[in-house]
């Protein structure tokens, strides 16, 4: 029993040797220099992009519409009478001009109808000759006495049927003529062939579409405008489209509304007339795009809206204060766009909870506790910001 007595004792003596030691190093770091700037280490280094300021500037208030590119003028060919097609000469993405004989159909019916009709009216005029003819004599024939009032009328009215028919027989002429000339594909508008829908052989009735053509010299946007956000568009007003597939957006300008609303959606078409340039030569009809009409400008104070977070009961930002992060909630307005160091951002009206020149942390920096240390490296001054009021508003560490 002593020599276990004896183990015991030694790892109590040895146990109290380690704590001792611990508390001992404990004191040192504290009373070390190094200390602060270990502490300084663990601060999160912010970038110049994870920032902005807020800054009172003139919001523009803009409304983001969606929709399809469209031709203002096209024309769809259809057949004008019943027959076969005989030619086309062209197709898809062919250039034509307007009045170009483009195809035909088969006019081979017409034709001998308008024979007939022809011939119908040459008969009609043979009648009327001998039925003039016929008059004359009567009328010499009435002066010398031979033949009675009665029989000139007769002769008369026989002659103003006569006349009645030619001119039935003419028009008949005139229809048939028609039927030849409508049996010619020609196009209405210059433009490009955007769709063939037959092919010769086919046999097609009246009104049956043929050929499809485009006039890609002018482009408007057709856009869906929500219910809400159609009292505030107005014809005139500019907007920017962005298509898929261009780096630079387009200037594009208000020109018509759409004074009834589509049934079930309760939607407003709006359509954007884009200005000519030389990146709108090729674009094609049905392209998807985005516009940003700009509404109207108000001074506000602003930031950007990813700065805006809403993860909490109310919509709030981290701040830059006093070099940690700090939660602000605020009240937001209006949206639209503004200039952030040069270049065209997202912006949020703030109307409740900053104050002109507050750094605010952008989504890029992630989520944060509120406390968290922060560095920042370099923040670009505000352009109405005197040098001494920018060294004034740097955080110091």
């Amino acid at each position: 029993m002593t020599r276990r007595w004896k183990v015991l004792a030694g790892v109590l003596v040895l146990l109290a040797l380690a704590l001792a030691g611990r508390f001992w190093m404990g004191r040192r770091a504290e009373a070390s220099p190094m200390a602060p700037a270990t502490a300084a280490a663990r601060a999160i280094e912010l970038a110049p992009g994870d920032v902005a300021r807020a800054e009172r500037t003139e919001l523009t208030a803009v409304l983001e519409v969606s929709g399809g590119l469209k031709a203002v003028q096209s024309a769809v060919i259809k057949s004008r009478v019943a027959a076969e097609v005989q030619d086309l000469t062209v197709r898809e993405g062919d250039r034509v001009q307007a009045g170009q004989l483009i195809g035909h159909l088969d006019a081979t019916e017409y034709k001998l109808k308008q024979r007939q009709a022809d011939d119908q009216a040459n008969a009609a005029q043979a009648q009327l000759e001998i039925a003039q003819r016929t008059l004359d004599n009567n009328k010499a024939l009435v002066d010398q006495g031979f033949i009675s009032r009665t029989a000139l009328d007769t002769s008369v009215s026989s002659t103003a049927g006569a006349q009645a028919s030619l001119q039935a027989a003419k028009a008949a002429a005139e229809l048939a003529r028609k039927s030849v000339r409508d049996s010619e594909i020609r196009a209405p508008i210059t433009g490009l062939v955007a769709a063939r829908l037959v092919q010769p052989g086919e046999r097609v009735p009246i009104d049956a579409k043929l050929l499809e053509i485009v006039d890609l010299s002018r482009i408007e946007l057709e856009a869906s405008v929500a219910p809400e956000d159609v009292l505030a568009l107005r014809v005139g007003q500019t907007a920017r489209v962005q298509v898929d597939g261009l780096a630079e957006p387009l200037l594009a300008r208000v020109v018509r509304i759409n004074p009834s609303a589509q049934t079930g959606t309760r939607s407003v078409m709006a359509y954007l007339q884009l200005t000519p340039t030389a990146a709108t030569v090729g674009l094609r009809q049905g392209l998807f795009a985005r516009a940003t009409v700009e509404l109207h400008r108000q001074p506000a104070l602003v930031i950007p809206a990813t700065t805006l977070r809403f993860d909490q009961a109310r919509p709030y930002v981290m701040v830059l204060d006093n070099g940690k992060a700090a939660m602000r909630t605020v009240n937001t307005g209006a949206r639209g766009e503004v200039l952030f160091d040069g270049r065209s951002e997202s912006a949020v009206e703030v109307t409740d909870g900053l104050q002109p020149g507050a750094v605010v942390l952008r989504a890029t920096v992630g989520a944060l506790r509120e406390g968290t240390a922060l560095t920042l490296a370099t923040l670009a001054p505000r352009a109405s910001e005197p040098p001494t009021a920018q060294a004034a508003s740097a955080p110091r560490p």
